[in-house]
């Protein structure tokens, strides 16, 4: 049987390895997003009854779960197949098809809105945007959103160091320094920034750190090895308490 990546196409071979190792540890650890984050993308997007809204890759199906709860016809695209599988399991009935943002299976002009949680940085971005501009409708528009590590609490900043030495070459670390440009076709970029707080287990901390591509595609040694390591520097308690910055992104197409 052909792998994800040979049968789709451009998938980053760290994701499309990483991903399929651990969908039930990204779930666990993985944040939402926030009510007020959503809601700005959808007023942007016009995300409401009636509306087609392509979220490209789903992954679990954080972001689809939430922008389903609008009203809208909400289709989850995902080529990452455990992935998948993980979305189909907690949303039954989802509308699903496994394709990548670069070749999207949907005619020209029939899709209103684009989204990608935590994504778009995986993406071949000039092909994307050009699939994107062929498969949106009039002046439909996409929303990017991510989920931004931050680091003002020394133990989270401990843990976080532990990573970068794992995640040097990691795609998500030009979003970190830049944001993202829109491409041909698209008006400029509306970016807004919100912050929320996230309650995990300490297993859901681990699960967390776990579920980072870079990190699930290590050796089964070298990755218990970071895990020993990121176990060591959380404080006491059951429940940690975790901060986020979100940042979001509209444009729409010209």
């Amino acid at each position: 049987m052909a792998s994800d990546a040979e049968a789709l196409g451009p998938i980053h071979p760290v994701a499309a390895q990483g991903f399929a190792a651990s969908p039930q540890r990204y779930e666990a650890g993985r944040p939402g997003y926030p009510a007020e984050a959503v809601s700005w993308l959808c007023e942007r997007l016009e995300i409401r009854k009636g509306a087609v809204v392509a979220d490209v890759a789903a992954g679990t199906g954080k972001l689809t779960r939430a922008l389903a709860g609008r009203g809208a016809r909400v289709i989850a695209v995902e080529p990452v197949s455990a992935m998948a599988e993980m979305l189909s399991s907690l949303t039954p009935g989802a509308e699903l098809v496994s394709a990548t943002a670069e070749a999207l299976p949907f005619a020209g002009g029939t899709v209103d809105a684009i989204t990608a949680g935590q994504a778009f940085h995986w993406f071949d971005a000039d092909r994307a945007w050009a699939e994107f501009h062929r498969v949106l409708r009039g002046d439909g528009g996409v929303g990017l959103i991510w989920n931004v590590r931050d680091r003002s609490v020394d133990w989270v900043d401990r843990v976080w160091s532990i990573l970068d030495v794992v995640e040097k070459k990691a795609p998500w670390r030009d979003h970190d320094r830049t944001s993202p440009t829109a491409g041909v076709g698209f008006g400029p970029l509306e970016s807004a920034t919100f912050w929320h707080e996230v309650s995990l287990t300490r297993q859901a901390m681990l699960d967390r750190v776990a579920s980072v591509s870079h990190v699930a595609v290590l050796p089964d040694a070298e990755r218990g090895a970071v895990l020993e390591r990121v176990e060591a520097e959380l404080p006491p308690g059951e429940i940690l308490e975790v901060r986020y910055r979100v940042d979001a992104f509209v444009t729409h197409k010209q």
